[in-house]
């Protein structure tokens, strides 16, 4: 599906989840040492070791993903994992052998810029031990063609906190961060209390908030909750990208946040991702929705 949206239009969305360019972003084009003509690929919540209902394709639909991105042309500048790259297990061997299978995995991605940050399920049972020997550290900044990109680790807190300490360091890098630059944000957990008797919060994101909100041309992408979702604290878009592993209810619609159950009639129903693309023709903007099995063989 494609649409083309003027500025306007682009930011009362607040963009969406999935696949996005950066040049969309609030001022982004006006901003001297910008390159509006790039995009990046969101992918997240693969939970990689997870068996059994409801996705009888647990171990199919992260090559199915690796594939669908590879075919997009021409290729995203990087790919991001927003945590959750495997699934939860007690046993550090375990857990430590389902990330030696996804980084195998997805080194099969044809761009070689990825970048990787912890969910909860990778990193709350060691503080993200096993996740730093495979992947790095849990938060740092990177820029691209006048971008800053901020990566929060809101998990590996049992609590789901940033923490004093990170807060800290995200202070000291937005004071050196020109007001005017485009920022992009990347955490596991919305910053925002969306659902919090679900667990769809953190409990420390308004302060994050807080130390953001000076800046005038922020978005944060977020995975966590598995299902897309939009939602703006004053001018700062938050946007939440799908599952690759299986869908979510929507917060609040029902009693318990159990996972939405596989349709035979429609496979990977809820899974996917999305490409917004930019091009530096006017405002205008193409948004169109993939599917994770685009590209697999």
């Amino acid at each position: 599906m494609k649409q083309t949206i003027d500025r306007r239009t682009f930011l009362g969305l607040a963009g969406l989840a999935g696949v996005a360019c950066a040049s969309g972003l609030a001022g982004c084009a006006s901003v001297p040492g910008t390159n509006p003509d790039f995009y990046f690929v969101q992918l997240s919540d693969a939970h990689w070791g997870f068996e059994g209902p409801p996705n009888p394709d647990a171990r199919g639909t992260l090559p199915k993903a690796v594939a669908a991105v590879n075919a997009l042309e021409p290729p995203p500048d990087f790919i991001v994992f927003t945590g959750d790259l495997t699934h939860t297990t007690d046993d550090p061997a375990e857990r430590r052998r389902r990330m030696g299978e996804f980084k195998t995995i997805v080194a099969g991605l044809r761009v070689r810029d990825v970048r990787f940050m912890p969910g909860e399920h990778d990193a709350s049972l060691d503080h993200g031990a096993a996740f730093q020997e495979f992947f790095g550290s849990t938060h740092y900044t990177f820029d691209h063609k006048g971008v800053h990109f901020i990566v929060l680790d809101n998990v590996s807190d049992p609590a789901g906190k940033i923490g004093d300490a990170q807060l800290a360091w995200l202070a000291a890098d937005l004071a050196k961060t020109a007001p005017a630059r485009p920022i992009v944000v990347f955490t596991h957990r919305p910053l925002f209390d969306l659902y919090p008797q679900w667990d769809w919060a953190t409990r420390d994101g308004a302060a994050a908030v807080d130390l953001l909100m000076p800046h005038p041309h922020v978005t944060v992408f977020y995975g966590h909750i598995h299902q897309e979702n939009h939602h703006m604290t004053g001018h700062i878009a938050h946007h939440a990208a799908r599952s690759l592993i299986f869908p979510l209810p929507a917060p609040g619609s029902q009693p318990k946040r159990t996972p939405v159950p596989w349709d035979d009639a429609h496979p990977y129903r809820g899974l996917g991702y999305r490409e917004v693309e930019a091009r530096h023709r006017g405002e205008d903007y193409a948004l169109q929705e993939l599917p994770v099995t685009r590209g697999a063989s």
